[in-house]
């Protein structure tokens, strides 16, 4: 999400966890309201490694892995996943999957994706959409594991057109709204660990295979993209392979 994220209504049997946590977490592929959601993604937050010709080759961030394509106006960004597979232990764990469009040198994101999460040793697969600040909104359509997506996010004027299609259970949504603040100023194909008042252990999601990654309709990779892992200290939590075909790329889960 910005680098946001989505959460759902509480059920019952989530709601003793949340108080010992403090804040709300997704359960199921419920609409939400703004005041169902505590966690949310946000934008990056990274040590960037510069080249000589001041171009950000490496980051390693907190919350991101994946690419991100900036130095330009970008008015559409577009990928395809497969939803991954969460393995689940006692912990509750997040991870979120999404394309955008600012959020890497910005303080808004436009963009839409999928979330994997854990709780009470359950998995939760769910979508949703999200303009940050603005906290992010669930579809109630169903996501289950292996389920392929393909998605743009668009720019017209102040316009911005958010579409999540789920091939494999046949739906799509398509979303429009306006952001007076957007800078159009980044593209990015994420996988994220979301964020409370600090960044939420990553959930095992094993693989996520990103394909078709394109910027202003070009492969993302003629922008000459950040490769961003995902880390803690010395503790790597996510790692993002080089670029295929100038489009194409997996992101491995390290560590919670």
């Amino acid at each position: 999400m910005s680098a946001t994220s989505r959460i759902t209504v509480l059920t019952a049997a989530t709601a003793a966890v949340a108080a010992a946590m403090g804040s709300a977490f997704a359960v199921a592929p419920t609409a939400v309201t703004a005041s169902s959601h505590a966690f949310r993604l946000a934008p990056i937050s990274a040590h960037r490694i510069v080249a000589p010709d001041g171009r950000i080759t490496h980051s390693t961030s907190s919350n991101w892995a994946g690419y991100s394509a900036t130095g330009s106006t970008f008015t559409s960004v577009s990928a395809s996943w497969v939803q991954p597979t969460v393995k689940c232990s006692s912990q509750t764990t997040y991870s979120s999957f999404w394309i955008g469009i600012d959020g890497d040198g910005s303080d808004s994101v436009e963009q839409t994706g999928t979330e994997a999460d854990c709780s009470g040793g359950q998995p939760q697969y769910y979508s949703w959409y999200e303009m940050y600040p603005a906290y992010p909104v669930n579809y109630s359509n169903t996501v289950r594991p292996g389920d392929h997506f393909t998605s743009t996010v668009s720019v017209s004027g102040s316009t911005f057109t958010l579409k999540l299609t789920d091939t494999t259970e046949g739906w799509t949504k398509t979303t429009t709204k306006k952001s007076s603040t957007a800078q159009d100023a980044s593209a990015e194909i994420i996988a994220e660990a979301p964020s409370s008042s600090s960044v939420l252990p990553l959930a095992n999601f094993g693989t996520a295979n990103f394909t078709g990654a394109t910027a202003n309709g070009q492969p993302i990779g003629n922008f000459s993209p950040d490769q961003i892992n995902m880390g803690s200290g010395s503790t790597t939590k996510a790692s993002t392979s080089a670029l295929s075909g100038g489009e194409n790329f997996s992101v491995t889960w390290k560590h919670s």
